[in-house]
């Protein structure tokens, strides 16, 4: 079910949600999303369907919580259960994030609408067939949105409008991402003088979701396994015994030759400013609590030529990304977006 929802999820928030009109968004009484909302009510009082609570304020538009809850149950379906068991602090974050992605997925179809932007013929079903092949073919596809209760009418149509202001964005990004060779000159010289990647074992406590009284308690026990490896004791078998962190339990805790920037910045940066070899104290990150073993760390080996086209690469990258969000900032700035907190 991961994989087959990937793009409705990453795209941005419902389509259904997403005409521009400067009416507020009402919940139809007797539907799932009016039912989620009444739930989400005895978390966050404003969310109930019979309130108006305005979200974003923008000419041409508002958004409501309704518009929001509506948008987030047509991608998840049923999944969005699990909202009714977060506490209010998270909930309240994720429905800002939200309203703030749907504000911006408004914004972003008007303009491609006014700038006449075109999805190539055949790109909807190449995707769709993306989606087919990543469930394990169509008919799984189809069974898997039906048992969440989401609609394939949705799906293609949320898809359809991602195409769109991709292929928008595409038109703004190709003519001013271009990058100079002085640029890729001067990134490999530093990539020859500075380490690039690291590699490191840690063990992790998780805190995420624990009360403050809960968490002083792992950070006991995180105390407690941090003298033990300062000891001397093998960092493997304290992997094995109590890390937390199922993507590197079953090899010691290895992450190997992660990138600058691909991690939590806590993690990162205790990665590359230890000695190889050190170990850390204890590392707090957004998941819990780390300690770090650092293995090795590289720099560029590769000649100029050698690692040309894998630098320019990163860096058009790089400025692409820049460029996709200076036009959102841009139109949001333009609509005179407001975002108001819950």
């Amino acid at each position: 079910m991961k994989q087959a929802l990937a793009i409705i999820l990453a795209g941005a928030l419902a389509a259904a949600a997403c005409a521009s009109k400067a009416e507020e968004f009402v919940l139809k009484e007797g539907t799932p999303a009016f039912a989620l909302a009444k739930d989400l009510a005895a978390i966050i009082p404003a969310l109930g369907p019979d309130k108006t609570t305005v979200m974003v304020k923008a000419k041409g538009f508002t958004i409501t919580s309704a518009e929001v809850i509506q948008a987030i149950r047509d991608n998840l379906g049923t999944r969005t259960d699990g909202l009714k068991q977060v506490d209010a602090g998270q909930l309240k974050q994720i429905l800002e994030q939200g309203a703030n992605t749907l504000a911006e997925r408004k914004l972003l179809l008007a303009a491609a609408k006014e700038a006449k932007a075109v999805v190539p013929e055949g790109d909807l079903e190449k995707a769709l067939q993306s989606e087919y092949g990543q469930a394990g073919g169509e008919q799984t596809f189809l069974e898997e949105i039906k048992k969440a209760d989401i609609s394939i009418d949705h799906v293609k149509t949320s898809i359809g409008e991602t195409l769109l202001i991709n292929a928008y964005l595409k038109g703004i990004v190709e003519g001013g991402a271009k990058v100079a060779e002085a640029d890729v000159r001067k990134a490999y010289d530093e990539a020859a003088q500075t380490d690039q990647t690291a590699s490191v074992r840690h063990i992790l406590f998780l805190t995420q979701g624990k009360t403050d009284a809960e968490k002083a308690e792992i950070r006991t026990k995180a105390e407690g396994v941090l003298a033990r490896a300062q000891a001397g004791e093998d960092f493997v078998e304290l992997v094995k015994q109590y890390t937390e962190d199922p993507g590197s339990k079953d090899n010691g805790g290895l992450y190997e030759n992660f990138p600058r920037g691909q991690m939590v910045k806590p993690f990162e940066d205790a990665s590359f400013s230890l000695p190889v070899g050190g170990l850390s104290g204890l590392v707090e990150t957004s998941f819990g609590y780390h300690i770090i073993k650092v293995v090795e760390r590289k720099k560029e080996s590769r000649t100029f030529e050698e690692a040309r086209a894998e630098i320019e690469s990163r860096l058009r990258q790089a400025k692409q990304g820049t460029l996709v969000q200076d036009t959102v900032q841009a139109l949001k700035d333009k609509a005179k977006v407001e975002l108001i907190k819950l």
